[in-house]
């Protein structure tokens, strides 16, 4: 179990906003939504959630590191009470999700892909 505080110093500052809400509506949700399900189509191997939010693993495939940083760069912009990152290694990205409080319970409700 990870103390409060030392939760709290290894997350961004700006990720430590009480409010845990997507600044993304209507179409702009959509169109993310969709970018998020096709990438996972592709390329998804894997999504976990961890004590912190949630991980997702991809082949890295031709083109998957692109649109994963894509991806997440407009997630930090839109759900910014979380930490996003990409990490490469053993053939494989890994996007983290990482957050603490309500924001870690709501990373763990989002990023379900299909089967």
């Amino acid at each position: 179990m990870h103390d409060t505080a030392v939760a709290r110093k290894q997350l961004p500052r700006r990720t430590l906003s009480r409010i845990v809400a997507c600044t993304l509506t209507g179409e702009d949700l959509a169109a993310q939504a969709s970018r998020w399900r096709k990438l996972h189509e592709r390329a998804g191997v894997a999504r976990s959630e961890v004590e912190d939010g949630v991980r997702l693993t991809f082949r890295d495939d031709d083109g998957v590191e692109e649109e994963l940083r894509s991806l997440v760069a407009a997630e930090n912009e839109c759900c910014a009470w979380a930490a996003w990152s990409v990490a490469r290694g053993d053939g494989v990205l890994v996007m983290h999700a990482r957050s603490h409080g309500n924001g870690i319970a709501a990373l763990h409700g989002m990023l379900h892909m299909p089967d």
